[in-house]
């Protein structure tokens, strides 16, 4: 993906935003009261965000205004009278909600991206206009009446909905990271299960609610939503802590004199991008984050630290006790048995290593390498010396992987994966 894909996406929201905003400022707004009631929640929804950066870990900061918006999309009536309002009407509320809630943040300088509101933009009128068109005309009514089919309608393109989200999204990620698309999909499909599906299905409940019970529906179904809100962020508060403590755990070596200065993290930011590279999923990049960063752990417990912690070029028997020391003091840190694991076999052949110990290896000698003397010409000899050892010490599959993300742009430029 390249930069096409961003401004793409920037353009065709702006041309809508655009195109709403003018035509509901000509025409005036439609049942204003429903209108002015569905802004303040998708406004309310905005002010409730989290007030961070929107970033891999972080898909839907307002999902309490994204569902508020879904609902208004799939609103056909309102205690039980038939409602009127267009796709371009639609649009033109959630913006205008939408940058009323975010003022606030604005203030504080912590706004949302620009391309999270584009998204949400694209996301909302895809709905609007799958379902308005066929409401207004009378057609939804003639062919599925207020049967049960209605709810199996309104789920499937719900589904629909969930899917193009993770199109824009993945298509925004891989032109910002230059990571591949596939896996970026994968990974946003396998992300709307969780809150997505909790997003999605509240604006259906709030659009049926508001259809038999009123305007009084938004209050009450939005409630197990802000519930669901609530415990991701306290989900998310636990995994950036216990990051934090690993990161603090990896950064003893550098403090002792182990190890170079930043070299576990960047031996942790280098394998997430092969790791993704690579086609592994959220959770095994964080688990090989993890085990990146304690990977030199073990030379803790070393009375003659190895020079300048370069491991890769040892024996390969001191090699492999030094990754059993580190993978037993891992263990006794609490993390997770497969994060240790990984760590213990780090030095082994790589045809007995699992993949994330694979990718430690190999990124860790590149390192190790790169900052040595015996290669002052950078990278490319680094990357040499490893093609060197793929016959017993490295997989290929991995040495080519890590040339490509060096080729993207370099070490520096790689963006780390947050926990997921």
């Amino acid at each position: 993906m390249t930069g096409w894909a961003v401004w793409g996406v920037r353009g065709a929201a702006g041309a809508l935003t655009l195109a709403a905003l003018g035509h509901t400022l000509w025409n005036g707004v439609v049942e204003p009261g429903t209108a002015l009631a569905f802004a303040a929640l998708i406004a309310c929804g905005e002010l409730a965000r989290r007030d961070t950066r929107d970033g891999p870990d972080d898909r839907h900061p307002a999902p309490l205004g994204f569902a508020g918006a879904l609902a208004y999309a799939l609103l056909g009536r309102s205690a039980a009278l038939p409602t009127h309002h267009g796709v371009l009407q639609i649009v033109a509320v959630t913006v205008a909600a939408a940058l009323v809630g975010i003022v606030p943040h604005i203030a504080r300088g912590r706004g949302p991206a620009v391309d999270h509101l584009a998204r949400r933009v694209l996301t909302v009128a895809f709905a609007a206009a799958c379902f308005q068109p066929l409401y207004n005309s009378g057609r939804l009514e003639q062919w599925l009446g207020r049967s049960p089919y209605l709810v199996l309608f309104l789920l499937l393109l719900l589904g629909l909905t969930a899917l193009c989200d993770a199109v824009l999204a993945a298509a925004l990620a891989g032109a910002r990271t230059g990571w591949p698309y596939g896996p970026l999909l994968r990974d946003e499909l396998r992300a709307q299960l969780g809150i997505g599906s909790a997003i999605c299905a509240t604006g259906a409940v709030m659009a049926l609610g508001a259809a038999v019970a009123g305007l009084w529906a938004l209050p009450v179904f939005c409630v197990p939503l802000l519930l669901t809100q609530m415990s991701f962020h306290r989900i998310t508060a636990i995994r950036t802590t216990y990051r934090q403590t690993i990161t603090s755990l990896a950064r003893a070596t550098e403090i002792a004199g182990y190890t170079r200065p930043g070299h576990a993290r960047r031996v942790a930011v280098l394998s997430c991008a092969v790791g993704r590279e690579l086609g592994l999923t959220e959770r095994e990049l964080t688990v090989l984050e993890y085990a990146a960063l304690m990977h030199d752990i073990g030379q803790l417990s070393l009375v003659d630290p190895v020079h300048a912690g370069a491991t890769a070029e040892l024996p390969a028997a001191e090699a492999r006790r030094i990754a059993g020391l580190g993978g037993e003091v891992a263990r006794r840190t609490g993390v997770p048995a497969e994060v240790a694991r990984i760590v213990e076999r780090q030095a082994d052949p790589y045809r007995e290593q699992p993949v994330a110990a694979r990718i430690v290896r190999a990124v860790n000698a590149y390192d190790d390498l790169l900052g040595g003397s015996r290669h002052p010409g950078g990278s490319l000899e680094a990357l040499e010396q490893l093609r060197l050892g793929t016959g017993h010490d490295y997989q290929p599959e991995v040495v080519e992987c890590l040339a490509r993300v060096l080729a993207r742009g370099g070490r520096d430029r790689v963006v780390p994966v947050p926990p997921g």
